[in-house]
């Protein structure tokens, strides 16, 4: 197969619309569709309908925000540097996972403040939120024939034309499978019964943390860093380790505490 979609899905007005920011737009409506469904859960006790628009609102902003300030400050700093008006160029593409994340967190602090709720209770609540919007978002990479994976000779590789003529790993639709759907089944039925406050979280980081770094072997890194060592240490590995021992930190945390026993009862 060959992987060469036109990136504009339709014109309103003469305006491109893109198939990159439909996902981002079914992204944000599954969030909020999970947020509404938790709601119904153990975990949406003392919760309300306003509270999840609240949080999804910060959160969004913290994801577009964060997402793209994060890309220049740890993909395309010399640019940064070179041209600060080239973090605005949004349309030239260039969005970082983990800046989002890190924008997200700032945005459920806020939520924090507002709602006068723990911050991990927040956090906690927001989980199952986010991985089906990464689902989305590296379905939109896969579109635009981005982020594309080494050669293979397996029969699903995919030849990505702006990558040359030989088949290759489709890392974003792994990406798709592992962060978005699989991630969002761990941690919706774990969050399904009461857990102590950070383990939730745990999970989410252990487990985003682990599949990026397992697709890191496969996925080319972005040309204008390369491999950081060894001939295959990459960026998105050095960013996720951290997110990999910060969930076990969370995880060991939630599981020590006198309450998390009561909650597991």
């Amino acid at each position: 197969m060959v992987v060469d979609f036109d990136p504009i899905a339709f014109h309103v007005f003469g305006w491109p619309v893109h198939w990159y920011g439909i996902m981002y737009l079914l992204g944000f409506l599954a969030a909020w569709g999970i947020g509404r469904l938790q709601l119904r859960r153990p975990a949406g006790r003392g919760w309300n309908a306003q509270m999840v628009d609240d949080m999804l609102f910060y959160g969004g902003l913290g994801v577009i925000l964060g997402g793209r300030i994060g890309y220049m400050l740890f993909y395309n700093l010399p640019v940064l540097l070179h041209d600060p008006l080239s973090l605005f160029r949004i349309w030239q593409g260039g969005m970082s996972f983990h800046g989002g994340l890190l924008g997200v967190l700032a945005g459920l602090w806020y939520c924090q403040r507002k709602f006068g709720k723990r911050y991990f209770e927040i956090v906690d609540f927001a989980v199952p939120m986010i991985p089906l919007g990464l689902g989305f978002g590296r379905i939109g990479n896969f579109i635009n024939g981005e982020l594309w994976g080494k050669p293979t000779d397996l029969p699903w590789g995919m030849i990505f034309p702006a990558a040359g003529p030989e088949p290759r790993h489709p890392t974003p639709l792994y990406e798709a499978f592992l962060e978005g759907l699989v991630l969002f089944l761990i941690v919706w039925f774990y969050s399904a019964k009461p857990r102590p406050a950070m383990a939730v979280s745990g999970v989410f980081a252990i487990g985003y943390g682990s599949f990026r770094i397992l697709i890191e072997f496969v996925r080319l890194p972005d040309p204008q860093l390369g491999y950081l060592a060894f001939g295959w240490v990459t960026m998105g590995m050095l960013l996720s380790l951290p997110l990999v021992l910060t969930g076990l930190v969370l995880l060991w945390l939630a599981y020590r505490r006198p309450q998390a026993k009561e909650a597991k009862t």
